[in-house]
């Protein structure tokens, strides 16, 4: 009896360890084979879980045992998170129930429009683009922080970003404007008043800048002839205005390379040949290093510019209407002898 008893004993202990070692095996064995990023969206169920960790570990069922016995399916949370090769099931189910997430580092330029900014920025966090493009329209939003429809897009600052992915359209939106009211610090705006501006009529005008001229270094130049013409009560002239009121009217698809004469009497309140002063708002996002240009421009005599036939992206700077003439002559027959009409 004595050892039979000890066999059944020894038989117990034996399915004990291998069953205590099954369990070890299932919570403690490595699981994640290599590092990657995985992206679980709101609202995710658990099936919707395993079916993007699936991919990811060596054995999905021992990840189930552990996670249903850790409550985890009860505890799902969205975001986008670094899952490490050699996690074991206990470790990753922990990282994945605590929400410790990635932030996604979100970057968007100079978009011509909300809607451009809305697919742009769809593409790199949760929200979708209609969404994003219902919360930038959103005109109550707008009233309340100091905007309408033609200013509004100066408040998205063109940069780069630190969201969590999972990040609302209307949190994105909100983080917008506190980063449009930490850009505008106390020196930028004093010198907006010295160019007797506000921020949204330096944006303005820093959209027509880059319009201008996608050399840089030589927008504070542009910036300056284009605030001369201003405090001298000249029209702007300004062609990329004409353009963008040619797109409002004709469709936002449709592109022009050349204004034509015609083009200038366009019935617009964008049209800086016939109005005075500035835009009802920008024609573009602008970024920074307009922004900037407008803040700082260079002081000099120039009320005109013309695109350089020598310097291509660059332009002709002149003082007097007989120089100007000059210069648009040469580049009117430029333009003529490469066959652009339009």
């Amino acid at each position: 009896m004595k050892k039979k008893l000890l066999l059944a004993l020894a038989v117990i202990f034996l399915i004990a360890a291998i069953v205590g070692y099954s369990f070890y095996q299932k919570i403690y064995s490595p699981n994640v084979p290599e590092t990657n990023m995985i992206f679980i969206p709101t609202g995710a169920d658990f099936d919707k879980l395993i079916e993007i960790i699936k991919p990811h570990v060596d054995n999905i069922e021992s990840f189930i045992w552990v996670a249903e016995k850790k409550n985890y399916p009860n505890k799902i949370r969205a975001g986008k998170f670094k899952i490490t090769g050699g996690m074991n099931n206990e470790t990753l189910v922990d990282h994945l129930r605590g929400g410790k997430q990635e932030t996604v580092t979100l970057t968007f330029n100079n978009q011509d429009n909300f809607e451009k900014l809305a697919g742009r920025v769809g593409n790199q966090i949760e929200a979708d683009s209609v969404a994003l493009l219902d919360v930038f329209q959103d005109t109550d939003f707008m009233k309340e922080n100091g905007f309408d429809k033609q200013t509004a897009i100066a408040m998205y600052i063109p940069n780069s970003y630190d969201f969590y992915w999972n990040t609302s359209a209307e949190k994105f939106r909100d983080k917008m404007l506190v980063e449009y009211k930490r850009f505008w610090t106390k020196d930028r705006v004093l010198k907006a008043k010295e160019q007797k501006l506000t921020p949204i009529q330096v944006s303005t005008l820093a959209s027509i800048v880059q319009k201008e001229t996608s050399a840089i270094k030589e927008r504070n130049t542009v910036a300056g002839l284009y605030l001369n013409r201003l405090h001298d009560f000249w029209p702007l002239q300004a062609d990329p205005t004409i353009i963008f009121a040619l797109k409002q009217k004709y469709g936002q698809d449709k592109e022009y390379m050349r204004v034509l004469n015609k083009d200038l009497t366009i019935d617009s309140p964008y049209n800086t040949y016939s109005n005075f002063g500035l835009p009802p708002g920008p024609i573009a996002m602008p970024d920074i290093s307009s922004i900037e240009a407008v803040l700082q421009p260079e002081k000099h005599s120039y009320y005109y510019m013309c695109a350089s036939v020598e310097n291509i992206g660059y332009h002709k700077f002149a003082k007097t209407l007989k120089q100007h003439n000059i210069n648009a002559t040469a580049y009117q027959k430029w333009v003529s002898q490469q066959g652009i009409n339009r």
